[in-house]
């Protein structure tokens, strides 16, 4: 069995560090991994680009492949390693290549 799968996310869902909107998008996908939490992914697009600054951390994952991590910036400072990309993603992630998801622990993922 496919360790990931990957779904059209359902309704509008948002992206808030600190409170600030960074994201919105009806285009989003849902991430299913093994027994993880889901994990929404945004499309590039939808995020707002002045809020992200590149880090020096890399995503390194056998089942997506491997990745940039981004701090972002909010209202109250800079959030370290709060967001990430696949960069070389592995086949079953591919679709994955030009979204942006966020650490749930660092920023407000939800839908509304």
């Amino acid at each position: 069995m496919n360790p990931i799968r990957i779904y059209p996310a359902q309704g509008t869902w948002t992206v808030r560090a600190n409170g600030a909107v960074i994201g919105e998008s009806t285009n989003a996908l849902e991430l299913v991994q093994r027994d993880y939490p889901f994990v929404i992914y945004f499309p590039r697009e939808d995020i707002a680009a002045a809020v992200l600054e590149p880090s020096e951390r890399k995503l390194i994952c056998d089942d997506r492949g491997e990745g940039a991590y981004f701090h972002v910036s909010s209202p109250e400072g800079m959030i370290r390693n709060a967001g990430y990309s696949l960069t070389n993603p592995t086949g079953d992630a591919e679709q994955l290549r030009d979204y942006l998801a966020f650490d749930a622990s660092k920023v407000t993922v939800e839908r509304i």
